[in-house]
């Protein structure tokens, strides 16, 4: 079964890659690597729920802002390569602005690596960061950047 077909069975589907907001790219390629650019939870070019996590957001509503921000870095990826191309997904940095004390950013974190892990299996469970961060862009509660392998 292809990522675009798993996804449909999850009730979810590829958005359309975000324009970047600054001077970058939202992805790179090098060799079998895709790199992409921090990733914001936009749907539709907006953060559903802005502000820190533990204050603003639950850290329910952040872990599934991860997985908004799962789905667009892999439209980011479909801009340099095929979505269905990727053999393993390397490495996650998931960004949380939480709130002072706030010190649970692996489990929003999960909002993108259990979405991985459904689509790809083993290949989908990744070396990953979890950072607490003071402010991120546009006020979003959280940002994830991946690095890909493809074919």
């Amino acid at each position: 079964m292809s990522v675009r077909e798993k996804l449909k069975s999850l009730g979810l589907e590829l958005p359309v890659a975000a324009k970047p907001l600054a001077a970058y790219v939202p992805a790179s390629k090098t060799g079998k690597l895709v790199f992409t650019a921090g990733q914001l939870p936009l749907v539709d070019g907006k953060i559903p729920h802005v502000g820190k996590v533990g204050k603003d957001v639950t850290q329910e509503d952040a872990k599934e802002m991860a997985k908004i921000c799962a789905l667009n870095a892999m439209a980011a990826l479909n801009l340099v390569d095929d979505v269905d191309n990727v053999t393993k997904i390397v490495r996650i940095v998931c960004y949380v602005n939480g709130a002072p004390g706030f010190n649970n950013q692996p489990f929003v974190a999960n909002g993108a690596s259990e979405l991985f892990k459904e689509l790809w299996g083993e290949e989908g469970v990744a070396a990953r960061s979890a950072i607490g961060v003071a402010e991120l862009p546009l006020d979003a509660p959280v940002e994830v950047e991946l690095t890909f392998e493809v074919k």
